[in-house]
């Protein structure tokens, strides 16, 4: 179709803020990754949110005409949706199944600026591609500056012997949306990774309690990364 990018994936999460920050240019910044989307094909993943820049993503997404598959924790249902929510909102039992699904349903991750959450979500990506768990492309909008701490830290560890040189490559960074989305095209993935062959195996308890578990040579998981 005419004014469409020919993509590599299909759905992109993005991890972002349930705030919108103080300043206009994070939220700017969200509207622009959702058009960035849309005009590329691409459907959104996300953590259900209605506020914030959760919800600026996703409702742009949304009314550009692309869809929109939110994934949120039950006991955040009352906290991060207010109002109508769009697209699929599918309610999971715990954060950690909230992650297992939106990178499940993924084929890249962008984050967006955010707090302790956020940053969660993105490490622990990150440290499943540095184990070779997944090989999905990791993107950081930095928007302002905003990641420029936490790049400087990941050189310090590269530098200090923390983290492997190729590793350091796991992240790519740009400071807005579509030079973002063209690095994540064009991204090559690291398969130096300690771990060959790895997997999460989510173990399912009695009344929703579940158990996650390691397991380095077989493949039995809810996250098929």
């Amino acid at each position: 179709m005419e004014g469409k990018v020919v993509s590599r994936f299909k759905r992109v999460c993005v991890f972002c803020g349930s705030s919108s920050g103080k300043r206009e240019s994070y939220r700017e910044a969200a509207i622009e990754l959702a058009q960035e989307l849309v005009a590329r094909g691409l459907d959104l993943v996300y953590g259900g949110g209605s506020i914030g820049l959760m919800g600026l993503v996703s409702q742009a997404v949304h009314s550009a005409g692309g869809n929109v598959l939110g994934i949120i924790p039950r006991t955040l249902m009352s906290k991060e949706i207010t109002g109508e929510t769009v697209g699929e909102v599918r309610p999971v039992a715990d954060m950690h199944q909230r992650k297992a699904e939106m990178a499940r349903h993924s084929d890249c991750f962008i984050a967006l600026p955010g707090g302790y959450g956020t940053l969660e979500e993105l490490l622990e990506v990150i440290t499943w591609a540095q184990l070779g768990i997944h090989d999905k492309p990791v993107g950081l909008l930095n928007v302002d500056g905003y990641y420029d701490y936490l790049l400087t830290f990941i050189n310090k560890a590269v530098d200090d012997g923390f983290i492997k040189p190729s590793q350091r490559h796991i992240i790519v960074s740009a400071p807005n949306a579509k030079e973002l989305v063209q690095k994540l095209e064009e991204y090559v993935p690291v398969h130096d990774g300690v771990i060959t062959k790895a997997s999460w195996e989510v173990l399912h308890q009695e009344q929703s309690q579940q158990q996650v578990g390691f397991n380095a040579t077989t493949l039995h998981t809810e996250i098929s990364l």
